[in-house]
């Protein structure tokens, strides 16, 4: 979720985690701007109007918007509409400030991200002791992720402090051993905030403020707070059957140095220009922020890598209550796409792919309306049970009513429309369940696709 805080995050709302989109083929250069705005003003339209899209979008070129627009409303209630200067929560994109920090104190021999993490921790457990800063910038640590437990929607109403997180996660076993595997875990970088208050003697919030967003100027990018007033600031909703609601509460001290930051696309923009330069960090540390550490994981600290069009992509989604986000960069063409939704499980990572599609000359779909067909009650039955993505999300589906219901440990409920007998589509969640059988005809499993991603999940009972 803060990528749903899986993002925390690479599950964040729903399942957090960047957002891939497929591939389409390799263009020779970027469109002329006219054309970039045009086509990028017709398939908006359509997202509106077929997903109820609401939050801003900006399409840029060496630091130039090329466009800049926002749509649907900041607040519902008093009819406010969104505008550039709306502020949004980002979820899981305040992982790559979190990992600038580290690097920046890395930089000034405060620490070195081959430090083992307990020489910062207090009260440090014994299967911690191999595991390294790196490991938790690169999602390698094996520590189970906070915001995947089965009582995180009940707890995430409550204040949570540093101490907190430790008694929360340091009985609970390592997923694999340190370096072993790729895993999204929001639980590494609520450690590496921890870590940096305690290396730079002052707040997390505090260090970003004076290190970060003062010297780049993004005055309307903090640490969020629900009790502060923050200009401007869009209001978070979610989709229930289709209908908006407020999204539900959540303290900010649980998503931390996961995903509690907020921004404008302006003020993200700032920061995305300010990677190229040596402002921050040295080019030591931005090259390291930009590999890639573990196989075909493709990240590296608080960025996702992968290649489209020929050309490297560097991208991160974030989700969380409310608010569904994109920041997506080509570095060799100085292109930059933001986007940012104040509407829980909001496709942010595919209308960013598709903006980068339109960008590079590619081909892509307008937006349409899917069709719901009427399914046999006996049949949907079969689809009821729980679905395991591994090592421990779990996903519900229930029959209520005539209809089928999904439900993520610790979120709520979210309706499924039957396109086929085995394809069926959520509206609240931008989201598509696909239900897989074996050549007997029993349900196995099923595959999750959001956000141009493709999560398989087995059924487990």
């Amino acid at each position: 979720m803060f990528e749903y805080l899986k993002s925390i995050d690479r599950l964040s709302v729903f399942v957090a985690l960047l957002v891939f989109v497929s591939v389409v083929p390799a263009q020779n250069a970027v469109v002329a701007d006219e054309q970039i705005s045009t086509k990028t003003n017709e398939y908006m339209a359509a997202s509106v109007a077929v997903d109820g899209f609401s939050g801003s979008i900006l399409v840029a070129r060496n630091g130039q918007p090329v466009i800049s627009k926002s749509y649907g409303m900041a607040n519902v209630e008093l009819g406010v509409p969104n505008t550039p200067q709306s502020v949004f929560r980002l979820g899981s994109i305040t992982k790559q400030f979190t990992a600038m920090a580290i690097s920046m104190l890395q930089d000034r021999g405060k620490l070195s991200v081959s430090d083992p993490i307990c020489k910062h921790l207090s009260d440090c457990p014994p299967a911690w002791q191999s595991l390294t800063i790196k490991h938790l910038l690169t999602h390698t640590a094996g520590i189970p992720n906070y915001t995947s437990f089965p009582d995180f929607g009940k707890t995430a109403v409550l204040p949570l402090s540093s101490a907190g997180m430790m008694s929360l996660l340091k009985d609970k076993p390592l997923e694999f051993a340190a370096g072993e595997k790729f895993a999204y875990s929001n639980s590494g970088y609520y450690l590496l905030g921890t870590i940096i208050e305690r290396v730079a003697g002052k707040s997390y919030e505090a260090f970003l403020q004076e290190n970060i967003f003062i010297p780049l100027g993004m005055k309307h990018t903090g640490y969020d707070s629900p009790t502060r007033i923050i200009k401007n600031r869009a209001a978070g909703y979610a989709k229930q059957s289709g209908e908006i609601v407020n999204a539900a509460y959540m303290d900010m001290t649980i998503p931390y140095a996961a995903g509690s930051l907020y921004s404008t696309t302006g003020d993200l923009l700032l920061w995305d220009q300010a990677l190229y330069t040596e402002k921050l960090a040295s080019r030591k540390a931005l090259d390291e922020m930009f590999t890639p550490w573990k196989g075909d994981a493709g990240y590296g600290y608080g960025w996702s890598m992968g290649k489209r069009f020929e050309r490297q992509m560097i991208a991160h989604g974030g989700g969380i209550y409310g608010f569904a986000t994109q920041i997506t960069r080509f570095p060799a063409d100085r292109i930059t796409i933001i986007v940012l939704s104040n509407v829980q499980g909001a496709p942010a990572g595919k209308v960013a792919g598709d903006l980068a599609t339109i960008v590079f000359g590619g081909a892509y779909e307008i937006p349409k309306e899917r069709k719901e067909i009427a399914v046999d009650a006996k049949i949907l039955e079969k689809y009821v049970g729980q679905y395991q993505i591994p090592p421990s999300i779990t996903i519900s589906i229930t029959l209520e009513n005539g209809k089928l219901l999904g439900q993520l440990a610790g979120q709520g409920k979210f309706a499924l429309l039957a396109e086929t007998e085995t394809v069926f589509f959520s509206k609240d969640v931008n989201a598509q369940i696909t239900f897989n059988k074996d050549p007997q005809g029993q349900v196995t499993g099923l595959t999750l696709s959001q956000g141009g991603g493709n999560t398989p999940a087995q059924k487990i009972k």
